[in-house]
């Protein structure tokens, strides 16, 4: 019979600890998920001028244009396009090498950082 009554479940000390490590998590996720979002959102851009022929993306120039209302659009903000992509034209194709990272702050002097690096290889349309 005392086996049974040493089976009660977890203290609250526990309930308290459990609860404090999903929170930590959660508060992660929730601060690196919208950057992950603005790059999935780059990335189709990014994709998108193979398949717009409406945009006539013929150029570099063209390409950061085309890029540059995409950011718009998806509301991508606090990034410097010019240094984080670099277009270059061979072939009757862009060659598009991404990549930036971005900083969240944690707690005090600790930082979250996701790094991107992407390279592309997108025809004209």
């Amino acid at each position: 019979m005392t086996f049974a009554r040493s089976q009660k479940g977890m203290s609250l000390l526990g309930w308290m600890v459990t609860l404090a490590v999903v929170a930590f998590f959660a508060s992660t996720a929730f601060k690196m998920f919208p950057h992950y979002m603005d790059n999935a959102a780059l990335d189709k851009a990014i994709m998108a001028v193979e398949t717009d022929k409406a945009a006539d993306v013929r150029t570099v120039p063209d390409f950061y244009a085309y890029i540059t209302k995409a950011m718009t659009v998806n509301s991508v903000e606090k990034l410097d396009l010019r240094e984080a992509m670099e277009v270059k034209l061979d072939n009757g194709e862009f060659q598009v090498h991404l990549q930036y990272e971005r900083r969240e702050p944690l707690i005090k002097n600790l930082d979250l950082v996701a790094r991107f690096d992407k390279e592309f290889r997108v025809r004209m349309p």
